[in-house]
């Protein structure tokens, strides 16, 4: 690209942000790429283990806080912000008081968002780029490793909450972020302001006491890492607050019994998960989770029976959890 640009970079700015409203964005934003203090956090979030099993995190180290790294040449990062909340979907508190139905986080009800959202995030920068020619940019979608809340908040979409996660006034955290590294040098945008003031609600809203401190996330706690990041046995004093929640995707299975999920075979896994954001999750662990869950689910005779079915062919991980589950049921039925 050469130094004097056939274009305006604030022109290019708009038209950036119609292009990404008609392709199903709800807002986009442009940070700059200097986050030191945010990558000080995550150096320290490392230290102190709050990772986990998520090595990569640890292997990538800075390269997530400095995006050049991943993108040689990036001076901008495009942050866009596509909302997901499933109207079709059963009522959240409805579904988690149902202790007999599986519950899923809402974002996985529906198609998998990561196929979605690069998609759109490439359609949106070849559309840039057909506009004003060759430039260079990457997309990047949750699995590439940026700090995309830091990010974000920087382009003004949102603030970090004390449970970690990027607030937007007009949608609270129903929605997924997506990015373009860029070495457009585009006008940046001002970060938000943060909004939780004194409010701590949801530090001891978190049923397994994941939020440590604000602004301090402990996976090892957390259901989410529990039940998709996790790739060996759910620690046993976190099984019962972990409740109903399997992470579940479409295909009217919003209110699905467990013990029917539970009696899938790992073809209908495959079939039925084809295509959704739980198809990573993979067939063991999806098997893993259920059988907390009809730990945790009222004494039935179908539960047991779906559990004992299930006892003699499953695999060393999720018999472990098969068997805590008996034990939860037949103690239950004195």
């Amino acid at each position: 690209m050469t130094e004097a640009q056939p274009f305006d970079l604030n022109e290019v700015k708009r038209e950036l942000a119609s292009d990404a409203a008609a392709l199903g964005f709800a807002a986009i934003g442009v940070a700059s790429i200097e986050i030191p203090e945010d990558e000080r956090h995550l150096l320290r979030w490392l230290d102190e283990g709050f990772h986990g099993e998520m090595e990569y995190m640890e292997r990538h180290g800075v390269m997530r806080s400095r995006p050049q790294r991943l993108a040689p040449g990036t001076v901008r990062v495009v942050s866009a912000r596509m909302d997901y909340w499933p109207a079709e979907a059963r009522d959240a508190e409805e579904a988690l008081a149902d202790p007999t139905m599986g519950y899923v986080s809402r974002y996985a009800v529906g198609r998998d968002y990561h196929k979605i959202l690069r998609r759109a995030l490439a359609t949106l920068a070849q559309q840039l780029q057909a506009r004003i020619g060759p430039f260079g940019y990457r997309v990047c979608v949750d699995s590439a490793p940026v700090l995309e809340k830091a990010l974000a908040r920087n382009a003004g979409l949102g603030w970090i909450g004390k449970h970690t996660n990027l607030i937007a006034r007009d949608a609270g955290s129903y929605f997924f972020l997506g990015e373009i590294l860029t070495d457009l040098a585009l006008p940046v945008d001002a970060p938000a302001s943060a909004h939780c003031g004194t409010c701590e609600a949801c530090i001891p809203a978190c049923p397994t006491g994941a939020i440590v401190a604000p602004y301090q996330l402990d996976a090892r706690r957390c259901i989410s890492y529990l039940t998709i990041e996790h790739h060996s046995a759910i620690p046993v004093e976190l099984r019962p607050a972990i409740g109903n929640r399997i992470f579940k995707v479409r295909h009217n299975l919003d209110g699905t019994a467990l013990t029917e999920l539970f009696r899938w075979t790992a073809e209908e896994f495959e079939e039925r998960t084809r295509g959704s954001a739980i198809h990573r999750l993979g067939y063991e662990r999806w098997s893993r989770n259920i059988a907390v869950a009809l730990g945790n689910a009222p004494s039935s005779t179908d539960a047991i029976r779906a559990l004992e079915e299930r006892a003699e062919d499953a695999s060393p991980l999720v018999c472990e959890h098969i068997e805590w589950a008996l034990e939860r049921q037949r103690s239950s039925r004195g």
